[in-house]
C-alpha cells in the first residue's frame, strides 16, 4: 500500500488547520525578524509592524505559540544567555560524569526507551513492516509522525501541505506497508507534548549506524532546557575528538523534539542550523527554558 499524496483524511477541519498554520507562520516571521535584528533591540511596535499585527495581538499570539513574550524571546537570543547556558551545561556534564549517572533528566518526565534496528532490518528497508503515519498539531506547527509496533520512528515538522515530509518518510521505508492514521498521530502527540507533566514510557525505534545511535542516546541523556555545544556532546559520549562526526549524526536525526538535537548550539553561542528551520529551533529552546524557569528569558546582555 502506498501513502496518499496529501494528509487530509481525518485531520482537524481544514479551516482550523489553515488558521493554525497562518498563526505559526506569523510567529515564525516574528522570530526571524527578532533574530536578524537582535543587535538593534527592536521594540514590540517594530516587530508587530513587520508582521502586520497590532502590538496586542502579536503579544497574545507570540506568547501562545512560544510560551514567552517577544521581549523575553529577544533577551533569550543574546549571546550572553547562550554562553551562560553552555557554561551551565559544562558544569552539569562534569557532575553527571563524575557521579556515574547516566542522565540528569528526562524530557517531560517521559521515560524514553530506545530500540535500535538491526543491520539486517535496516537492509530490508521495511519489508514486512506495517508503518502507521499521520499528521498532527504540535506547539511548533504541524508534524508528520511514523511508528511501527515497536515504537515511534519518525517525527518531522513541516510547513505547507506536508508532501515533502511524506516523500521523505516513503524514501526511508520504501518497502514498508504504510497505513494512514491521523487520529493515532494526534493521540501520540498528546503524550509527547502533554499539558501536564506525566510519567510513562515511549519507545523509539532508531534507524542509523551504531555511532549515530550513540549520539542520539547521548542527546536523550540531556536535560530539558539545557543547551550544549558539539564538543560538550562529544565529551558526554566519551569521544572528545569526534565533534565533526557528532555534528553529522545530529543532523541525521529523524525524530524531532524527542531526540533533542535542538539543544545543540555552536561554541560561540549562535543557535546553528536545524533541519526543520532555525526559527522553530529557537522557539523550542525558549519553550523548554520557560517550562523549567519562567524567568529564563529575562537575562540581558
Amino acid at each position: 500500500m502506498q501513502p496518499s499524496d496529501t494528509l487530509t483524511s481525518d485531520q482537524p477541519p481544514a479551516d482550523l488547520t489553515a488558521e493554525q498554520q497562518r498563526q505559526y507562520d506569523l510567529v515564525a516571521q516574528a522570530i526571524h525578524f527578532i533574530h536578524s535584528h537582535a543587535r538593534q533591540q527592536p521594540s514590540l511596535a517594530e516587530i508587530a509592524a513587520h508582521v502586520n499585527l497590532s502590538e496586542y495581538h502579536l503579544q497574545r499570539l507570540f506568547s501562545r505559540w512560544a510560551g514567552i513574550s517577544p521581549k523575553r524571546f529577544l533577551q533569550f537570543l543574546t549571546k550572553e544567555y547562550a554562553k551562560g547556558a553552555l557554561r551551565r551545561s559544562d558544569d552539569l556534564l562534569s557532575t553527571t560524569l563524575e557521579s556515574g549517572l547516566s542522565s540528569p533528566g528526562r524530557l517531560h518526565d517521559l521515560m524514553v526507551s530506545c530500540e535500535a534496528m538491526t543491520p539486517g532490518e535496516i537492509k530490508q528497508q521495511g519489508l514486512g513492516v506495517t508503518l502507521e503515519y499521520g499528521s498532527a498539531e504540535t506547539p511548533f506547527g504541524l508534524a508528520l509522525l511514523g511508528w511501527t509496533a515497536r515504537g515511534l520512528c519518525h517525527l518531522a515538522f513541516y510547513d505547507g501541505s506536508g508532501n515533502a515530509a511524506l516523500t521523505e518518510l516513503r524514501m526511508l521505508w520504501p518497502l514498508a506497508e504504510l497505513v494512514e492514521n491521523n487520529r493515532g498521530a494526534q493521540e501520540m502527540c498528546s503524550k509527547i507534548f502533554p499539558t501536564e507533566p506525566t510519567s510513562g514510557r515511549l519507545h523509539l525505534l532508531l534507524k542509523g549506524t551504531n555511532f549515530q545511535i550513540k549520539v542520539w542516546e547521548a542527546l536523550l541523556n540531556t536535560q530539558s532546557g539545557q543547551l550544549l555545544s558539539y564538543g560538550q556532546l562529544a565529551r558526554l559520549m566519551d569521544s572528545p575528538n569526534a565533534q565533526r562526526a557528532v555534528g553529522s549524526a545530529v543532523g541525521a536525526n529523524k525524530i524531532g523534539f524527542l531526540i533533542p538535537c535542538h539543544r545543540v548550539i555552536r561554541e560561540s553561542g549562535d543557535s546553528g542550523q536545524y533541519r526543520w528551520g532555525n526559527e522553530r529551533k529557537q522557539a523550542i529552546q525558549v519553550w523548554e527554558a520557560n517550562q523549567i524557569n519562567p524567568e529564563a528569558g529575562t537575562t540581558t546582555s
